[in-house]
């Protein structure tokens, strides 16, 4: 495959390093890309470039994986319609071979609020902030796109060089939600980058998936198994804390009937690896 990842960063980065170690090409987009994985060819370019078509390379296969660079509702539309309708076109109008298969990297923040019940592929999505909003609005130009595209909504994301979580339960830090549980859908950053690694290679595709592990878990479930393997106090209740929380756990069936398996299927095993690496130390 040749592939080519826009917005090659923390989990971009990490595709980028898998696809290159099995012998594919693959370019890494980004305004600068002096970091990125040995084997990915750095491309130095701005995805909102209107000009963008005569530096994009020869690849069949994207992977739109960018991330807003601010909190604000103009950011969000930036990098997540705009630029997306931006590499589209630019795509469609490029020189070179036609693209075989687009896949967007969104967030399962465009579902909203579901007062702790299921959420999967076929729900209804009706994000409650500008956030999902906007990442919605991308998914649906993504899915107009003029080649075939699909969309991977990802939960929170952790792993190495994250670990803001297990360092707030060392520091004692971490507070429980007061009042009910209040549901986390996390994914390895490994296991994200897998997923996209498997979502470019099967035959056949759906126009959505959702990218989170096995077992949805209420956060201070996490806190507290967290706290145990770190032999740290356990967290305190904060009655105040989560009630600005969307709370919904998400299925990730779409995902396993594809074929596709996790490295770490809970919290616990992704956790446990970054313990035993030495994260959350010092």
């Amino acid at each position: 495959m040749r592939v080519l990842i826009a917005g090659c960063g923390y989990v971009g980065s990490e595709l980028g390093r898998r696809l290159h170690a099995q012998g594919h090409q693959v370019w890494g987009l980004r305004r600068n890309p002096s970091d990125l994985p040995d084997g990915v060819e750095p491309l130095a370019a701005d995805l909102l470039d209107p000009e963008l078509a005569r530096v994009l390379p020869p690849a069949e296969m994207v992977v739109y994986a960018a991330a807003s660079d601010g909190g604000t509702p103009e950011a969000y539309r930036a990098i997540y319609v705009d630029g997306v309708r931006n590499i589209v076109t630019q795509l469609h109008k490029r020189d070179g071979p036609p693209v075989e298969r687009f896949i967007f990297v969104s967030s399962t923040g465009v579902y909203g609020d579901a007062d702790g019940d299921w959420v999967d592929e076929d729900t209804d999505t009706e994000p409650d902030s500008f956030r999902g909003t906007e990442v919605l609005a991308g998914e649906a130009v993504t899915l107009a796109a003029p080649f075939p595209s699909l969309v991977l909504r990802l939960g929170g994301i952790y792993g190495p060089g994250r670990d803001r979580l297990l360092r707030m339960v060392a520091q004692g830090q971490a507070r429980c939600p007061g009042d009910g549980p209040i549901w986390s859908n996390r994914i390895h950053r490994d296991d994200a980058a897998q997923a996209l690694f498997h979502l470019l290679q099967i035959p056949d595709f759906k126009p959505v998936y959702v990218g989170v592990d096995d077992r949805p878990t209420p956060l201070c479930t996490v806190y507290r198994e967290v706290a145990r393997m770190l032999d740290a106090p356990e967290p305190e209740v904060d009655p105040t804390r989560g009630r600005d929380r969307s709370n919904k756990r998400c299925s990730n069936r779409g995902l396993r009937e594809s074929g596709f398996t996790f490295q770490y299927p809970s919290f616990r095993e992704g956790y446990g690896a970054m313990i035993a690496s030495g994260e959350a130390e010092g």
